[in-house]
């Protein structure tokens, strides 16, 4: 059994297909779709040299790996690769492979620093360590069932706060730009992230064949966003939080659970009967309102990093 790694190929639709396959049989909480797989290779920022990689044996794909720069990190030589194999397929040696061809071709982009997510596992772990990896801190990944649980009632807000669908900002999205701009630039993250691109994050995020304008919910104040929940979906039930966040300046008077859990209602009206969201494990504020709605954690992946010499 030999196994083979290479980029995956977009006129190959098998790749796409089991690219995706493989992702929601190792982080069921991720979605993925052919369609996503394909979008975001296809949209990939031109400064972030996004490669993706397969490996397989005998045609079959059991292995993936997402590889790109921090271009958008004010601090340069950075880097990272994600890197999964199919649950049924480990100690066949993908990773191993998938890894070292990852971390060549970023070395030869200058990269100097590479960032990896690694699943809360004794053997996962040891791999990562194995290769020269150091951890660092921890995201939680939570699921809800939307099917038989039962979500919190919808709570009228409070005067001068409107809740409306994304749908609303269908033809000009600037407002929700700068509003995740600002929440990107607070969440916890070991890689510092800037949003300046415009034109980029309507390609990437506004328009992802995952994003939900519909079922995405926005809070204003005073006809301005002022939080809002971010809802993708795969289309065949399953529905996840993409980013909920508030602005600086309103923060603390309950907006951001307002919009999530109006979301949450419209993905459940909508037939979805799974919700997926993931916290920092030290994001406590955010982590005690997903425990509010009745999300459990399903799961913890532990960020990764290693100098390349």
């Amino acid at each position: 059994m030999t196994v083979i790694v290479r980029p995956l190929s977009p006129e190959l639709p098998g790749d796409a297909a089991g690219f995706a396959a493989v992702r929601r049989a190792a982080v069921p909480a991720m979605l993925a779709t052919p369609e996503s797989v394909a979008f975001d290779r296809a949209h990939a920022h031109p400064d972030s040299g996004y490669r993706q990689l397969i490996a397989e044996v005998d045609g079959e794909i059991i292995g993936t790996a997402q590889v790109g720069l921090a271009y958008d990190s004010p601090e340069p030589g950075q880097g990272y690769a994600n890197v999964y194999v199919h649950p049924d397929r480990l100690g066949a040696g993908a990773g191993t492979l998938l890894l070292r061809t990852a971390e060549e071709y970023l070395a030869g982009e200058g990269t100097t620093t590479v960032y990896a997510w690694v699943m809360d596992g004794p053997a996962n772990l040891a791999f990562a360590a194995r290769r020269g990896y150091r951890a660092s801190r921890s995201a939680h990944f939570l699921r809800l069932d939307l099917a038989h649980g039962t979500l919190p009632l919808r709570q009228e807000p409070p005067a001068g706060v409107e809740l409306v669908s994304g749908s609303v900002f269908a033809d000009d999205a600037r407002p929700l730009f700068d509003l995740d701009a600002e929440t990107v630039a607070d969440e916890p993250s070991d890689i510092a992230a800037e949003f300046t691109d415009y034109a980029h994050w309507l390609a990437e995020t506004w328009h992802h064949p995952l994003v939900s304008q519909e079922l995405t919910t926005v809070a204003l104040v005073d006809g301005r966003p002022a939080a809002f929940s971010l809802a993708r979906t795969d289309g065949v039930g399953r529905y996840a939080s993409g980013m909920t966040g508030t602005a600086r300046a309103h923060r603390g008077k309950g907006l951001a659970k307002l919009a999530k859990n109006d979301s949450l209602h419209r993905a459940r009206a909508a037939g979805c009967t799974e919700a997926f969201t993931g916290n920092d494990a030290g994001n406590e504020p955010m982590l005690a309102i997903n425990k509010w709605f009745g999300y459990e954690i399903c799961g913890t992946e532990v960020r990764h990093v290693r100098d390349l010499g």
